[in-house]
Order: C-alpha cells, then sequence, then structure tokens
C-alpha cells in the first residue's frame, strides 16, 4: 500500500493494490465500452428496453454519417460505371484508413485519459504519427499497388490505389490525433464520440481520394 499525505505530510489514509486495481479496470472497461459507443453500465444481461434506448443512439449516428461517404461515392457514379474495378477496391482504402486511424486513436484517448498528453506536445505527437502514416502508407501503397497490377494488368490503377492509400493514411494519424484532443477540449468524452467522427473522416477521404484520382487519371 501507498501513504496519503496533505500538503503538511499528515498522514490522511492509505492507497492499497486493490483500489489501484479497480481503478485500471474500470479505465479500461470504459474506454471498450465507449468504443463502441455503449454505456459502460451496461452488460450481456441489461433488460432489452434498456439496451435498445442506448444503443440506438449512436447506431442512428452512425446510420446518419454514412449518408455523407454514401453521397461521395454517388458523385462519381458515372466513374464507377465505366471503371467496374473500382467498386472492389474502394473498400481496400477506406478500410485501412479507417484501421490506421483506430489504432492511432485507442493510443490518444489512453494518454488522455491518464493525462499524459497536453498542448504542450500534441504537435509533437501529430508530426511523429503522420511520419508513421507515410512510411506504413508507402509501404502498404507499393505491395497494394502491386497486387493490382497482377490482378487487372492497369499499371495506372496501381498507381491511383496505392497514391490514395497513402493519403487516406496521412488523414487517420491526422484525425486519430486532433479529433480526440479537440473533444476532449469541447468537453464531449473521445473515446465515446471519437470513433463515429474518425470512422466518417477516413471513409470521406478514402473514396474522394480514390475515385477523385481514378477520375483524374484513367479517365479520357
Amino acid at each position: 500500500s501507498a501513504p496519503v499525505v496533505d500538503d503538511n505530510n499528515i498522514l490522511l489514509g492509505r492507497i492499497t493494490i486493490d483500489d489501484v486495481v479497480d481503478i485500471i479496470r474500470e479505465q479500461a472497461e470504459h474506454q471498450a465500452m465507449s468504443a463502441a459507443g455503449l454505456d459502460e453500465d451496461e452488460d450481456m444481461f441489461s433488460p432489452a428496453r434498456r439496451a435498445f434506448r442506448r444503443r440506438l443512439i449512436w447506431l442512428g449516428i452512425n446510420l446518419c454519417t454514412a449518408f455523407i461517404a454514401s453521397s461521395v461515392v454517388s458523385r462519381f457514379e458515372g466513374t464507377i460505371e465505366k471503371l467496374v474495378a473500382l467498386a472492389a477496391l474502394m473498400p481496400i482504402v477506406a478500410g485501412m484508413g479507417g484501421n490506421a486511424g483506430t489504432q492511432v486513436l485507442a493510443l490518444m484517448v489512453r494518454g488522455l485519459a491518464l493525462g499524459q498528453i497536453g498542448s504542450s506536445n500534441v504537435m509533437t505527437l501529430l508530426k511523429k504519427e503522420l511520419t508513421v502514416a507515410l512510411i506504413n502508407g508507402l509501404v502498404l501503397g507499393v505491395g497494394l499497388g502491386l497486387i493490382v497490377l497482377a490482378w487487372f494488368q492497369q499499371p495506372m490503377l496501381s498507381l491511383v490505389i496505392g497514391t490514395a492509400l497513402t493519403l487516406n493514411m496521412l488523414t487517420a494519424a491526422f484525425g486519430g490525433v486532433l479529433v480526440p484532443v479537440t473533444l476532449k477540449r469541447l468537453g464531449f468524452d473521445p473515446a465515446l464520440a471519437g470513433g463515429v467522427i474518425l470512422t466518417t473522416l477516413t471513409d470521406v477521404m478514402g473514396f474522394l481520394s480514390f475515385l477523385g484520382l481514378a477520375t483524374l487519371i484513367l479517365l479520357p
């Protein structure tokens, strides 16, 4: 156990290892439940009516944000009709951006909860995450480009998807750092709302960069 004292070094009490473990468990449970858009008080045995109300809110928000990404895709219907391969490859760019963003978001939420992140080091973290995203984007972009080249035999399509993937990875890093920090400053729980916003951001950027580049480069 650890003693608890005031400014005059007068003993006020103690903190046991059990207290520390309980706090760690509570924080871990809060982060895990919030990431899924669930209330931390909910469990598998919650009444159906209460579970319905709590889950419907965030599912509804997810549905609304999905229309934003869909509206981006709809603007490129002509491009997709002429290049059917784009429809098969779009989810890869958006999905990889979402996965990369989730990694950064998890680290940021944890850092904010532990008090490790403040205004003094946000820009340093942003530069670091953008560097990591650029390296990962280039490596994965080249690999994905080679796979697409072997699959569709279209060098320019390989260039388009590799570039779009890199751009979306950079977007994921940018949003993964700034979205939770901004939400925290505005008084919102970044663990609860960050995932919804970041997923929308990477979906929109993924579709926009991939289909936009395809329209500019591949269409006559």
